[in-house]
């Protein structure tokens, strides 16, 4: 069985899931792919690993850099995964691109090129949002592309982390290769 908890941010309601152990996803309710990956036996209950997850949320919303990562178990194909493992290394006030990604990928993996596109839809179907950093990820001109949760979101995610990160980003440029 899975559970969910609701949580309140500045951006309209996000839902927390759990295998009961781990943050399995945090969706903003109504986004694409929203609650993908829940079982369907599923029941609202507040649990200590979300307590945990609204105490990183009330971090970040505030313009903090939250310190610690609460216990993460997303489930996904093994690409997926390790799609959502390179995210989670994108520094806080810093962008990526897919292709930067893709290339990590490739080279992780020995292997000569991997699709932007293909990391691109393993991105797009992160369970985790903000946590796992999809937001972070723009087009390779640095334009701001595709967010589940909408790009309106996206937008507002990277300025508050733009604006709070302890770099000088006027000389960042505006993405950073892992």
């Amino acid at each position: 069985m899975d559970f969910t908890f609701p949580y309140d941010s500045p951006l309209g309601r996000i839902t927390m899931g759990s295998d009961g152990d781990a943050l399995i996803g945090l969706w903003f309710d109504g986004q694409k792919f929203d609650a993908a990956g829940l079982g369907e036996t599923r029941q609202e209950k507040h649990l200590p690993v979300f307590s945990e997850t609204a105490r990183w949320l009330d971090l970040y919303f505030s313009g903090k850099r939250p310190d610690f990562t609460p216990p993460l178990a997303p489930r996904g194909s093994e690409f997926r995964r390790a799609v959502w493992k390179l995210l989670l290394r994108i520094p806080y006030g810093e962008t990526t691109t897919y292709g930067a990604l893709a290339a990590e990928l490739a080279k992780a993996r020995g292997i000569e090129r991997m699709s932007a596109r293909a990391v691109g839809g393993a991105v797009g179907h992160n369970p985790v949002s903000l946590i796992v950093p999809c937001h972070r990820v723009v087009g390779k001109d640095g334009r701001l592309t595709g967010y589940a949760g909408g790009l309106d979101r996206k937008k507002f995610l990277l300025d508050i982390e733009q604006r709070n990160a302890k770099t000088d980003l006027e000389d960042v440029p505006c993405w950073q290769k892992i």
